[in-house]
């Protein structure tokens, strides 16, 4: 039976740990980047004065763990983690996030299923399907919003602990070089203003006449983005793995494997998961999904303050216990004594 629909966010069969402490040092850079933020008087810099506050969708992005992914990619540099922070705050409002890229805005873009959300690695990691033979040569902007947008409900979707996304591409009945310049937007937007937020990219079936064009875009890719793609992952019956040493060490004690066979996808990804694209259920789905969990997490972090440098682990975990709790309760309510209710 075909598959129509995203997957909902994982429980974790394991322990997952909350973030651990700072050291003194990285707390004092912390500390320096909250202070600023947090001030009473605070304003963005060079910006209309009218709308220089911070808006409420602003303090939620500005998260504990967001300030500490922009340090981390500053090396801990406070100074230079505000000006990161500012300018993509900045350029969150130029592009949209909040009230230009709706899911009316980029859902013409998303008819085609060139990218959609379904299924996690055995990280909890969200997956990004995109199908380059399906993106047109003049669609540029238009797809950079629909990414984007996908980016952003792949945030919502990560479980506690979470705080990256999988990116699987498969090149399989491409027949044409993407556009150079559509690559290099998307790798100064995740480099820039995602930092530490692509955890793995999975190029799958990539012809050998690409390798001059990806050999054209290293150069553009920082050290940390080039760690994380692997291209042609091995695939069996087991799952998806990185490469073929890690596919034949694999037993169900070693932590090797990046995608289950239920989490992936059967055409062109060898999982086991009968989904088909189909534009209206999936996208009521999905936009229905990432609506209700953000709304969710918007309550909580109200509840604790609605403030910058909350932490999202706080957040998600107690939404993950008020869902499970939702659920014992209409369970209990199905059943008393063992018998069903009407």
């Amino acid at each position: 039976m075909s598959v129509h629909l995203p997957l909902p966010v994982p429980t974790p069969s394991h322990e997952i740990a909350p973030p651990s402490a700072l050291s003194e040092k990285n707390q004092t850079s912390y500390d320096c980047v909250l202070e600023h933020f947090t001030a009473v008087d605070y304003t963005l810099p060079n910006v209309d004065q009218e709308k220089a506050a911070l808006t409420v969708d602003e303090k939620f992005w500005l998260s504990y763990e967001c300030l500490l992914r922009f340090l981390r990619a500053t090396n801990w540099n406070a100074d230079t983690t505000i000006k990161r922070l500012e300018d993509t705050l900045k350029w969150r409002r130029e592009f949209g996030i909040y009230d230009k890229i709706t899911p009316e805005c980029v859902e013409p873009e998303a008819t085609t299923g060139k990218a959609f959300l379904f299924g996690y690695d055995t990280r909890g990691r969200p997956a990004i399907y995109v199908s380059p033979s399906k993106v047109g040569a003049d669609e540029s902007l238009r797809t950079m919003q629909l990414m984007v947008w996908m980016a952003e409900r792949a945030f919502d979707l990560m479980g506690p602990g979470v705080e990256t996304l999988a990116l699987l591409v498969d090149y399989a009945d491409s027949t044409k070089n993407p556009s150079f310049g559509l690559c290099r937007t998307t790798l100064d937007i995740i480099q820039t203003h995602y930092p530490e937020r692509l955890g793995l990219a999975l190029v799958a079936h990539l012809p050998w006449l690409l390798n001059a064009f990806i050999a054209l875009l290293m150069p553009f890719m920082d050290p940390y983005t080039r760690q994380k793609l692997v291209f042609n992952p091995v695939i069996n019956e087991n799952g998806l793995f990185r490469t073929t040493a890690d596919a034949e060490a694999w037993d169900v004690d070693s932590i090797s494997r990046v995608f289950e066979p239920d989490q992936l996808i059967k055409e062109g990804w060898n999982g086991s998961q009968q989904f088909t694209y189909s534009h209206c259920p999936y996208w009521e789905a999905l936009v229905k999904l990432c609506e209700e969990r953000r709304s969710s997490m918007f309550v909580v972090w109200h509840r604790m303050g609605g403030k910058v440098g909350i932490k999202e682990w706080d957040v998600k975990v107690a939404v993950r216990d008020e869902t499970v709790d939702a659920r014992v309760d209409v369970d209990g309510a199905l059943t008393e004594n063992g018998q069903l209710q009407s």
